[in-house]
């Protein structure tokens, strides 16, 4: 109770966005790399294989989070 009261009043003043926007450019930078290690490629196509590789990294997550729902809805009699 005590780390959701801190949270609360945390963003209530600050701006959400501004807090986490260290954590969200980090985890998008490890799709830039992952498609362009070396940085070679010019931005754009950087930008549009980032976004790609992101999307495929969440239709996984997505795919293995069904999976599992799916296990548990049958394993529950």
């Amino acid at each position: 109770m005590r780390a959701r009261i801190g949270g609360l009043s945390l963003h209530s003043q600050y701006d959400s966005r501004e807090l986490t926007k260290p954590a969200r450019t980090a985890a998008l930078a490890r799709f830039d790399r992952e498609v362009d290690p070396e940085g070679i490629l010019p931005e754009a196509e950087r930008a549009r294989r980032s976004e790609l590789a992101r999307k495929a990294y969440f239709a996984k997550l997505a795919l293995k989070s069904a999976k599992v729902r799916r296990a548990r809805k049958a394993a529950t009699p």
